[in-house]
C-alpha cells in the first residue's frame, strides 16, 4: 500500500506542499507535523499517513510557481563556497561556532552565517511542524547522517548543517543547486534538473546569494571603488 501511495506527484493547485523521501520519493501532502520520532502526514483529499522522521529529507511548505526569474542567475565568482580565511564579525551570533563548522566542512564562513540567517535568523531554539530544527534547522534523517546527538546545541546544529550543505555540494557541484536541495530535498533538484520552480526554494535561493554574495569581504572589496 505505502509503494501505491508514495509516487512521484504532479504537482497540483489542492497539494500545500511536498514530503521529500530519503530514497527520492516525493509525495503530495496538506500538512505535516512530527510526533515523537514520527512524522504525521496530511494527505489532499483526506487521509493521513505517519512514518518514521528519519525517512523524510524535506517538507516544502508551498509550491507556488515562482515567476521572478531564475535564482541565483549570473552567480559572481566571488561566491565560492570554499573555506577562506575571512573573519566573520564578532557582532554576529555565534561567529566562533559558524566559522568553526565551516571549517570542517570547507565551507565559506559567511556562506555558512547567510544560510543560517535565512533557515532561523539565529534562533537555536527555531522549530518547524514538520521537525526541522536549531540554527541550521536539521530535519531527524540530517542530523542521524551526520552524529548530531543534540540538535538543541549550537556546535552540533552547525557542524551537521554545513556537513550536510557541503555534501550537497560534492553531490550537485553548484552551489545554487545545493541550497535548492537544502531547502527542498535533493530528489526534486534531480527531478526538475535543476532549482524547481517554487516560491519557497526560489526564494530561499536567492536570499542565501544575496546575503552570501553581498556581505562577504572579496565580493564587498570588488563593490568598493
Amino acid at each position: 500500500m505505502l509503494a501505491a501511495v508514495l509516487v512521484l506527484a504532479a504537482l497540483t493547485a489542492r497539494a500545500a506542499g511536498l514530503a521529500v523521501f530519503v530514497d527520492g520519493r516525493v509525495l503530495e501532502v496538506e500538512d505535516a507535523r512530527l510526533r515523537g520520532d514520527r512524522i504525521l502526514l496530511t494527505l489532499p483529499g483526506g487521509g493521513a499517513l505517519e512514518v518514521p522522521a528519519t525517512r523524510i529529507d524535506r517538507i516544502v511548505r508551498d509550491t507556488t510557481p515562482d515567476t521572478t526569474g531564475s535564482a541565483g542567475a549570473g552567480l559572481d565568482p566571488a561566491c565560492d563556497p570554499a573555506w577562506k580565511e575571512e573573519p566573520l564579525p564578532a557582532s554576529l551570533p555565534f561567529a566562533a561556532e559558524i566559522t568553526k563548522a565551516a571549517r570542517s566542512a570547507n565551507l565559506n564562513p559567511w556562506l555558512l552565517a547567510a544560510l543560517v540567517q535565512q533557515e532561523s535568523a539565529f534562533d537555536p531554539r527555531a522549530e518547524s511542524r514538520a521537525g526541522a530544527r536549531g540554527l541550521t534547522q536539521l530535519m531527524p534523517s540530517a542530523a542521524a547522517d551526520h552524529h548530531v546527538r543534540d540538535v538543541w546545541d549550537p556546535a552540533e546544529n552547525l557542524r551537521g548543517g554545513a556537513r550536510h550543505l557541503r555534501r550537497l555540494l560534492d553531490r550537485f557541484g553548484d552551489l545554487r543547486l545545493a541550497l535548492a536541495a537544502y531547502n527542498a530535498g535533493a530528489a526534486t533538484v534531480e527531478r526538475e534538473g535543476g532549482i524547481p520552480p517554487w516560491r519557497e526554494t526560489r526564494t530561499f535561493v536567492r536570499r542565501v546569494l544575496e546575503s552570501y554574495c553581498g556581505s562577504h569581504p572579496a565580493h564587498r572589496e570588488q563593490r568598493e571603488p
